[in-house]
């Protein structure tokens, strides 16, 4: 399991007394947390479900002679294939949303070496019921979850990449540039 795959989040109308105050209790408790703001929303974060149960429980003392009555939360846990935290309702991805528009969320792009052997892979791939692209010697291949892109690049040779909707390059000399000159800047235009 990574680091910091347990929370807890603070609603407060004081994030900045209570940030000072998380701080010195940091220090007493020897960096085990991690500690973010976004607004009134404070997180803390800790690599256990015990030390995020500890981290709230440090919040509850810290905050109890204040006058400031945050919202604490129970302790949520990161839920990596859902890419969610536990606290969060599951609902529809934002690979879903592509495919419901008409996109492949992920992409193989397949270096074929030439024009023939791009035709040969796309012929085949087309045979397997993908809709690939092919541009001069190289095979653009849309799928719907990383899986099966990690899986069809493994067996292609290819690299994986996000889809979507618009896709472009970020490195100078892109062969695909073609897709509206953005290819060469790195950069979408206004």
């Amino acid at each position: 399991m990574a680091q910091d795959d347990f929370r807890i989040r603070i609603r407060t109308t004081d994030a900045d007394t209570l940030l000072h105050r998380l701080d010195v209790l940091d220090a007493t408790e020897r960096g085990r947390f991690a500690v973010s703001r976004d607004g009134d929303e404070v997180f803390v974060y800790a690599s256990s479900y015990a030390d995020a149960q500890r981290a709230s429980e440090l919040v509850h003392a810290s905050v109890r002679d204040t006058g400031d009555a945050p919202e604490i939360s129970p302790v949520e846990q990161w839920l990596d294939p859902e890419d969610r935290w536990s606290n969060e309702p599951a609902g529809e991805t934002w690979e879903q949303e592509e495919v419901e528009h008409g996109h492949a969320p992920w992409e193989v792009r397949v270096d074929c070496g030439s024009r023939s052997a791009a035709g040969e892979l796309a012929e085949q791939l087309e045979g397997e019921g993908y809709r690939p692209l092919r541009r001069w010697s190289y095979v653009i291949v849309g799928t719907t979850t990383r899986q099966d892109a990690d899986a069809l690049a493994a067996r292609l040779h290819g690299e994986v990449e996000g889809g979507g909707e618009l896709v472009w390059e970020t490195l100078p000399g892109n062969p695909f540039a073609v897709f509206g000159g953005m290819g060469s800047s790195g950069t979408p235009s206004g």
